[in-house]
């Protein structure tokens, strides 16, 4: 019985040994393809979050400016057209 027990534990210890290369493995290729997409990523200067949200609080505030210059605008027109018809009645 020893020499089939000693296989056995050889078996188990390559096993052992096979599984920890793969994790090795499989951790270098992450590293490898992570540091791809990052590189790709980089050249295609693809803008950051960071960016991203200070481009949409502009839009937003600039919105808001387009606003209050519209109605501001419709107020001096509406009071320029009654000063308007207020000077042909006066005629």
């Amino acid at each position: 019985m020893p020499p089939s027990n000693r296989l056995f534990d050889d078996l188990a210890r390559l096993m052992t040994d096979a599984a920890g290369a793969a994790q090795g493995v499989r951790r270098e290729a992450e590293t490898v393809v992570k540091a791809q997409i990052e590189r790709v990523v980089r050249d295609l200067d693809i803008a950051s979050r960071e960016e991203l949200d200070v481009l949409r609080d502009l839009v937003t505030n600039l919105q808001a400016q387009n606003e209050a210059l519209s109605a501001r605008v419709a107020a001096l027109e509406a009071k320029a057209g009654s000063a308007a018809a207020g000077l042909s009645e006066a005629v």
